[in-house]
């Protein structure tokens, strides 16, 4: 088995981790941890809108969008 490689946000994440002691903590982390994520995808949404690869039409042909990942009968 080979070793596993952390980057450098997984171990600074990992030394952070010493500083949470209660289950509110480890709560609060994952909801700031959240967040980011979520803000960098509405960023990316709001690039994608203001140069026009995103547009009502889109959106809307999202609603019918059927993507299921066909598998064989058994």
């Amino acid at each position: 088995m080979e070793p596993t490689v952390l980057n450098d946000a997984q171990l600074e994440l990992l030394k952070m981790m010493s500083f949470f002691s209660t289950p509110e903590a480890l709560r609060d982390l994952k909801q700031a941890i959240s967040n980011y994520f979520a803000r960098k995808a509405e960023d990316e949404i709001d690039r994608l809108w203001e140069n026009g690869t995103l547009t009502d039409a889109k959106v809307n042909g999202f609603r019918n969008l059927h993507e299921r990942t066909p598998y064989p009968a058994q």
